[in-house]
This record gives C-alpha cells, sequence and structure tokens, in this order.
C-alpha cells in the first residue's frame, strides 16, 4: 500500500464521523427549536396563571409544564423527530409522557424546593427556578426522547446492505447437472 491508499482509508472513517456530528447538530439545533417555544409556552401560562388566580407556585408551574409537554409533543413528532420510526404510536405517546412525567418532577422540584424550602418566593426567583428546572429537566428530557421515545430508524447502509441479500448476484451463475450454484472466475 502506498501512502495515497491509507490516506484514503483514513477519508472514510472521518467522513462517517463527520455525519454523525453534523446529524447530532442539526438534531440538537431542531430539539432547541422546539424546547424554546416550549420554554417560551411554559413561561407565559406559568406567569399567567400565577397572576390571574390563587394558585400556589408549584401548581401552577404544573399546570404551565403540562401545556408546554402538549405543545412540545406536537414539535417534536412533526419537526425535530418527523423522520424517526413512526410505527408504534401508543407506545411512542406513553414514553413520552412517562419521560415528560419525570422531566416534570425534575423542574417542579427545583421550584418547590427553592421556594419552600429555601423561601426564594419573589416573582422573579420563582421564574428563576422554574428557568433552572427547566434547563436541568430539558437534559434529562432529551436523552430519554432520542433514546426511548423517538427511536431512530435503521441507518440506509444497513437497509441497503440488507435490501442487497434479495437481489441475485451477477457473479453466480447455474451449475446445470448439480443445480447448484458457484461462482465464477
Amino acid at each position: 500500500m502506498g501512502k495515497g491508499d491509507s490516506r484514503g482509508a483514513r477519508a472514510a472513517p472521518h467522513s462517517a464521523v463527520r455525519r454523525r456530528i453534523d446529524r447530532l447538530t442539526r438534531e440538537i439545533a431542531k430539539f432547541g427549536a422546539v424546547g424554546g417555544m416550549g420554554l417560551l409556552v411554559n413561561l407565559l401560562v406559568f406567569n399567567l396563571v400565577r397572576n390571574t388566580t390563587d394558585l400556589q407556585v408549584v401548581r401552577a408551574s404544573v399546570i404551565a409544564t403540562m401545556v408546554a409537554i402538549v405543545s412540545n409533543y406536537i414539535g417534536f413528532r412533526y419537526f425535530t423527530y418527523r423522520d424517526r420510526d413512526k410505527s408504534g404510536r401508543t407506545r411512542e405517546l406513553s414514553l413520552f409522557l412517562l419521560f415528560s412525567a419525570v422531566g416534570l418532577v425534575i423542574e417542579n422540584g427545583v421550584l418547590y424546593a427553592a421556594t419552600y424550602g429555601l423561601g426564594f418566593d419573589s416573582p422573579l426567583q420563582n421564574n428563576v427556578f422554574k428557568f433552572v428546572g427547566i434547563g436541568i429537566a430539558t437534559l434529562f428530557r432529551f436523552w430519554s426522547y432520542r433514546t426511548w421515545v423517538f427511536r431512530a430508524l435503521p441507518a440506509r447502509e444497513t437497509v441497503a446492505s440488507a435490501e442487497s441479500f434479495l437481489t441475485p448476484d451477477p457473479l453466480l451463475t447455474e451449475d446445470r447437472p448439480t443445480r447448484q450454484f458457484t461462482r465464477m472466475r
């Protein structure tokens, strides 16, 4: 092998790694766009409920988080993960709600601890700790949604190689007397 051959062999893995990084970067950007909209919905509903009702802070936050969960599911299913497996919608929705509920507990647990444990109860402090809780819960949600809820379809290369098994190999010919296949040389 010459030097040119070894560089060519190194380029292929590098490009495969680069494609994975590019794909992950696009996924994070789309997740962030949907999450950003969910954040706005969450904070707007939180402050609306907090300022127009007599509900306690954490209850207002739970309502806001539930509204954001619904809007996020729509965004994730039809924008961020629209190319992912759509075959088990009941399973997908069940897992989404399960992991969203865990995120809800994380998010509102931070707010609860700050409000009732540390005594930070002004509107500004409530919003800051709600935002911090959303941030921590978002890390969990990103991992769980991409790993368990919106599962990736098999890679195109894997599908192509599996399908190639179904097409006849032109290098194979039928040996008439024994009716066995032998490879031509």
